[in-house]
C-alpha cells in the first residue's frame, strides 16, 4: 500500500518533470526551435488546429524555421497565425513556404528570458511539492484508518521527501541549462 503510493508520487513527480520541459522548450534561447510555434493553432477551414498538423515546421538553420503548409491555399492563413501569435517573428513567405528568421535576442531580453525559466522552475517544484503534500496526506489516512503504524508512516514520509528532494534537485539542474543556453550568445 505505502509502495503503491510512492510510486504513483515517482509517476507523478516524473511526469511534472517532463511538462516543465515542455513549457521550457517554448522559450527562446535565439536559436530555431520548432517547439516555440508548435502551440500556435491555425484556422483550418473554421476549426481552431495545431500549426503541426497543417504544415510541416522544420528547423533551416540555427536562426530560420521553415513552415511548409500542406495545401497551398493554408499559406496566408498560416502566415497571419504567426504574426498574430506576438512572438516577434516576422514571417517571410517564398511560393508555399514561410521562413521565420530569429531575430537576434537583446541581452536585456535574455535577461527576461531568464526569468521566465526561473519562473517555470518554481512552477515545477511547487507541483513536486503538492505531490508530496498528497502522498503524506495518504500516509495519514492510513495512519488515522490504523492500517499503518506511525513508524511505517514516518518511514514513508521520508521516502517521499527523498523523492521530492531528487525531483527538485532535477528541476533545478533543467532550469541551469535552459539559462546557460539563453545566455549564450
Amino acid at each position: 500500500m505505502i509502495e503503491d503510493i510512492l510510486k504513483d508520487a515517482e509517476q507523478r513527480m516524473k511526469k511534472s518533470i517532463e511538462a516543465m520541459r515542455g513549457e521550457m522548450a517554448k522559450i527562446r534561447t535565439g536559436r530555431a526551435s520548432s517547439a516555440l510555434i508548435d502551440h500556435l493553432t491555425v484556422d483550418y477551414y473554421g476549426t481552431a488546429t495545431p500549426i503541426n498538423q497543417v504544415a510541416n515546421v522544420s528547423v533551416q538553420d540555427a536562426r530560420t524555421l521553415a513552415v511548409q503548409p500542406w495545401e497551398k491555399n493554408m499559406v496566408p492563413v498560416v502566415e497571419r497565425a504567426i504574426m498574430e501569435a506576438n512572438l516577434g517573428f516576422n514571417p517571410v513567405t517564398a511560393g508555399d513556404i514561410i521562413r521565420i528568421p530569429m531575430p537576434p535576442l537583446t541581452e536585456e531580453r535574455r535577461k527576461e528570458m531568464v526569468k521566465v525559466a526561473a519562473a517555470e522552475g518554481e512552477n515545477g517544484k511547487v507541483a513536486i511539492r503538492n505531490i508530496r503534500r498528497d502522498a503524506n496526506s495518504d500516509f495519514k489516512s492510513l495512519l488515522k484508518d490504523k492500517e499503518i503504524s506511525e513508524d511505517e508512516e514516518k518511514q514513508a514520509e521520508d521516502s517521499v521527501q527523498k523523492l521530492t528532494d531528487k525531483y527538485v534537485a532535477e528541476v533545478d539542474e533543467v532550469v541551469k541549462e535552459k539559462e546557460a543556453e539563453i545566455l549564450t550568445v
